[in-house]
């Protein structure tokens, strides 16, 4: 499967991290582009509205924010989590990111 990146700043932003957590990002992708749409938890897991976070377990816990669209799947945001549950804020910023697909 293709992987596309909404905007290079998400992609600049995860791939100049530290280069364990970059190594787990590569990882990560990959298992996304080999798999697809059928690529289950732990790896992935449903958010709302046909958005997925991809989830890199680490020192730093990064979720990557993406859906499937035609034959790809398109990042739109990411973030290093830092609590348990995942704010409304990036929740609703990343649906109308793909609202505005």
């Amino acid at each position: 499967m293709k992987i596309n990146f909404l905007f290079s700043e998400t992609y600049d932003f995860l791939f100049n991290l530290d280069d364990v957590s970059v190594g787990k990002i590569v990882k990560a992708v990959g298992l996304l582009e080999a798999y697809g749409n059928t690529i289950r938890y732990p790896h992935t897991k449903y958010i709302s509205e046909g958005i997925f976070e991809l989830r890199v377990i680490g020192s730093n816990n990064i979720r990557i924010f993406f859906l499937f669209k035609d034959k790809e799947a398109i990042i739109l945001h990411a973030i290093i989590k830092k609590t348990q549950k995942l704010s409304r804020k990036d929740i609703d910023y990343v649906i109308s990111l793909k609202n505005r697909l």
